[in-house]
């Protein structure tokens, strides 16, 4: 194996926490860190201790102790510096998980004896909260451009309340009322139960692979492809399962799935090849999901069809059964929606629509293209992953179902839609916009549509940006402008009026003396979006001054266009 050798795993297991002494100089960059940053900045901004040096590779070896909720393990980190060399570089990892030695190789490549590690004095590294800082000029400098630290750590990690939602470890029972382990950490974040650079805007470039060393009796699944299992003898066996991802992977994907699971095996030849498609589930749930997983294969025909080859061919499809919901782990989808059709059986949009779909299948595997391909570099825009994968959905029902039935699912998502903050969040603090990224993040790309009013260009734009933005770090910013100049519009104050305010376009209609008015209200200066009559190929332009109607049709406004209207005397 490439890096795994007893006698580093007993070294892993034998690893104490120990009490950091900080030193006089560590405790008064302490002090210039506090003030100068707070404990949310430090987690969402690319501060001065991030953004000289970019993440290659992370290689996460870990041993989970089912009875005492613990996990112990290490992380080595490849990177290398991509501007001027600051002091201290910023290492995340969040209480009560405790960091206890940081090592560095001697040179780049993992498999390296033990004399090869050159440990960091604790008086060059400190914790502040949950980040780690370490006196950067203290380690020794090699000439390769490459740099590896490893770090290990331990601890009980924070127990997910609600996963996903109120996410963390997962250390449950099956039916069988057998081990089953695993996490949710979106949101919470990766640094909840291991050491990273815990910022979206900095994927392992060069992928990942991740290390379980568990009981005999236990499967262990993860992200990619199965690359390595052995078995280590002693009084109690363990196997040893190594993943890899070949692909850069966003922290909070890099996931472990660990319980007595079967592997269903299958195949899609989709527009780069033949894409694996595996399933591991429960072994008492092998016959249902093998039947219940056959709406995968249409769903990646539509999905490639309307956005392009599926993101990750080297790494696989997968789908692996969980105690919770269910979340969008690159290449390895967790599954907790119990075989069922719509949202655990039910209809969220009301239409009738959808329950005629696995809500978890399609929704977590739309993710792929935007989310896991296409990642903001901040979670204030997350409404580009929600947005977009939300109308996914859609996309998968107008491929199956046709067109009608697709526009009627999103229109019926509207009675989710809250208004009640901001779909952008605020930069720099790890926080995110409100709920309303997915459902009127949704109907805000089914309004730019039905703007466009044309399906072939709408379908060749979501192609197009999937293309142009493959396994990039993008902005908000950069997607509307993309969107903009594809479609040939000014969307300025509309992405402004959608995006950055609760307030919906409202046309204010007034019947006076056998005459209809109208007018737009409740919006930006300068909105300037037309409307089209409903069954009809008549179009108005409203502004915010009285305009009166002089077609031939009822003035109906076309549903799919979502604002509010407001009938005045």
């Amino acid at each position: 194996m490439r890096f795994l050798y007893l006698s580093f795993l007993l070294t892993i297991m034998a690893c104490s926490t120990q009490q950091v002494t900080k030193s006089v100089d560590t405790a008064e960059q302490s002090l210039k860190v506090a003030s100068q940053y707070s404990k949310e900045e430090l987690r969402g901004s690319n501060t001065e201790y991030r953004n000289w040096w970019n993440v290659l590779r992370y290689d996460l070896v870990l041993s989970p102790d089912f009875e005492k909720k613990h996990i112990a393990g290490s992380l080595s980190m490849q990177f290398e510096i991509t501007g001027k060399e600051g002091d201290w570089m910023q290492i995340d990892l969040q209480q009560p998980m405790e960091l206890t030695k940081i090592v560095q190789l001697a040179n780049s490549d993992l498999k390296v004896k033990p004399q090869d590690e050159l440990t960091v004095d604790h008086k060059n590294w400190f914790r502040l909260d949950n980040t780690i800082f370490i006196n950067y000029h203290s380690l020794s400098k090699s000439k390769s451009g490459v740099k590896t630290l490893k770090f290990y750590f331990e601890g009980n990690p924070r127990i997910a309340k609600n996963a996903p939602w109120d996410g963390g470890w997962i250390f449950t029972e099956d039916e069988k009322g057998r081990p089953w382990m695993t996490a949710a950490v979106q949101g919470l974040g990766a640094s909840s139960w291991f050491p990273c650079k815990d910022y979206q805007g900095d994927e392992p470039d060069q992928g990942a692979t991740i290390t379980m060393i568990v009981p005999e009796d236990l499967v262990a699944v993860s992200n990619g492809r199965l690359w390595e299992t052995s078995f280590v003898k002693g009084e109690a066996g363990t196997n040893v399962y190594t993943w890899e991802v070949r692909n850069p992977i966003n922290s909070y994907n890099i996931i472990p799935y660990i319980g007595h699971y079967v592997e269903i095996k299958d195949a899609y030849m989709g527009e780069r090849g033949t894409l694996s498609l595996k399933y591991w589930v429960l072994d008492y749930n092998e016959e249902k999901a093998t039947k219940h997983f056959e709406q995968v294969k249409p769903m990646m025909a539509a999905f490639e069809d309307w956005m392009g080859p599926y993101p990750f061919y080297e790494d696989g499809f997968k789908l692996v059964e969980t105690p919770h919901l269910g979340m969008e782990h690159q290449s390895a989808i967790a599954y907790g929606n119990k075989f069922m059709n719509g949202y655990l059986g039910d209809d969220r949009s009301r239409s009738g629509h959808g329950n005629k779909f696995d809500f978890i299948i399609v929704h977590e595997s739309g993710h792929e293209w935007f989310g896991n391909s296409i990642t903001t570099e901040d979670v204030a825009d997350l409404w580009v992953h929600e947005g977009f994968t939300t109308y996914t959905e859609a996309m998968y029902i107008e491929n199956q179902f046709g067109k009608e039935a697709a526009a009627e699912y999103i229109q019926g998502l509207r009675a989710l839609i809250s208004n009640d903050s901001n779909i952008i969040g605020v930069y720099g603090l790890n926080q995110t916009g409100g709920t309303d990224m997915y459902y009127k993040g949704a109907n805000i790309i089914h309004t730019l549509r039905h703007w466009m009013n044309n399906d072939s260009k709408f379908k060749g734009m979501i192609r197009s940006m999937n293309q142009e933005f493959y396994h990039h770090i993008v902005s908000s910013a950069q997607i509307e402008k993309f969107i903009a100049d594809y479609a040939g519009l000014d969307l300025k104050t509309f992405f402004d009026q959608y995006l950055r305010t609760t307030s919906i376009p409202t046309l204010e209609i007034r019947s006076q003396n056998a005459k209809k008015y109208y007018r737009w209200i409740n919006v930006v200066d300068g909105f300037n979006m037309p409307l089209r009559l409903n069954n009809s190929t008549e179009w108005i332009q409203p502004t915010t001054e009285w305009q009166t109607y002089t077609g031939k049709s009822d003035l109906i406004i076309d549903p799919n266009f979502y604002i509010h209207l407001n009938y005045s005397r």
